[in-house]
């Protein structure tokens, strides 16, 4: 039975992404659940209780059980990117070897921004097969981040029944534009409920593309469970469209919507991932690509945690001082300058 926990953060969130139904969305909730996933593990108190009642309670088992079987082509990254002087705490390393693909990397954050910036793109790009070659944009790495929780994936799947290419042709989107759209009779799972069609198209690797047809125009989402409870075996004549999306999105703002809000805080409290008591998030960033045809689907996402601390100490270069020649010695009462000792050193 799939989760209901994670089907409602997926809407949840999905609605504070993109409230505006007139334009194109594209995200993966595994990759941001994944990357919240582990800032829920660094998280303590209130940080760490409205990332649970966001993703779940079960939220890291759900994901760590969801590899697809091997007819699928499969890769995920979990990655700790921080600053070398950052002092980790070992109970999150732990927690973090849990998930598929994990590791730890330093990076250059406070010296070189924009080295660091091109560390964590080129292993996006390497996971997701080049469909991510940039998830940071120039200037998304700055001197005061110090850390950066990052997900990863890449997953492409043939159809079960593959779209026979000679049926796909020209037909009608919106009453008016010609968009290339496929077409397929099987034996599909199918439900229809008020205000929702559904059909779930089999992949290999015990994945399946599910497609929601609202009635009229998108709009709320409240049913779609229901119609998803519904699914059951008919045959179906599906006209699909072929598909072709790549979306990069900020969800700071949809994540503050949904009540995340303690974590871009001064109030963040990620002491699990660190001592250091001024980290907090700074920004999430995201970029998914999704792509459908007669063969099967490919898609790629990544989400990037980027952290910082809330005052950065700046230290100039040290001045050396060396005492080789007679000198002075004071020995005093910090607080009121009383004199406990004073002595001229001429040969110590």
């Amino acid at each position: 039975m799939p989760d209901r926990a994670h089907l409602t953060f997926a809407l949840e969130l999905h609605d504070a992404i993109a409230p505006d139904r007139r334009h194109n969305a594209c995200w993966s909730p595994y990759s941001v659940a994944s990357a919240l996933g582990l800032l829920t593990a660094a998280a303590r108190g209130r940080t760490q209780d409205e990332l649970v009642a966001l993703l779940g309670p079960d939220n890291a088992k759900l994901l760590q059980a969801s590899t697809p079987g091997e007819d699928a082509e499969f890769a995920v990254a979990n990655t700790l990117w921080a600053w070398d002087e950052l002092p980790l705490d070992d109970g999150f390393l732990v927690d973090l070897s849990a998930w598929p693909g994990a590791k730890v990397a330093e990076a250059p954050f406070r010296t070189d921004p924009e080295g660091t910036r091109r560390l964590i793109n080129a292993d996006v790009a390497d996971t997701t097969r080049d469909l991510i070659p940039e998830l940071l944009e120039p200037g998304t790495v700055r001197p005061d981040m110090v850390a950066a929780l990052v997900n990863a994936l890449y997953l492409k799947c043939g159809w079960t029944e593959k779209f026979p290419e000679h049926d796909t042709a020209p037909r009608p989107f919106r009453g008016t534009t010609d968009v290339p759209t496929m077409r397929l009779e099987a034996n599909l799972k199918y439900a229809e409920v008020p205000g929702w069609e559904a059909v779930a198209l089999p992949a290999r690797g015990d994945v399946e593309a599910v497609v929601l047809l609202p009635e009229s125009e998108l709009g709320a989402t409240t049913k779609v469970p229901d119609v998803l409870d519904a699914l059951d075996w008919q045959r179906v004549e599906l006209f699909l469209p072929k598909l072709d999306l790549k979306v990069g999105t900020t969800l700071g703002d949809a994540l503050r919507a949904t009540g995340v809000q303690a974590v871009f805080t001064p109030a963040a409290d990620l002491t699990g991932l660190s001592p250091d008591p001024r980290l907090c998030v700074d920004e999430v960033v995201h970029e998914a690509v999704l792509r459908l045809d007669e063969q099967g689907f490919e898609g790629a996402a990544a989400t990037a945690v980027m952290m910082r601390l809330t005052s950065i100490v700046e230290y100039p270069p040290a001045r050396t001082v060396r005492v080789d020649r007679p000198y002075l010695l004071l020995v005093r009462h910090a607080a009121t300058g009383a004199i406990y000792f004073l002595a001229q050193v001429v040969e110590p």
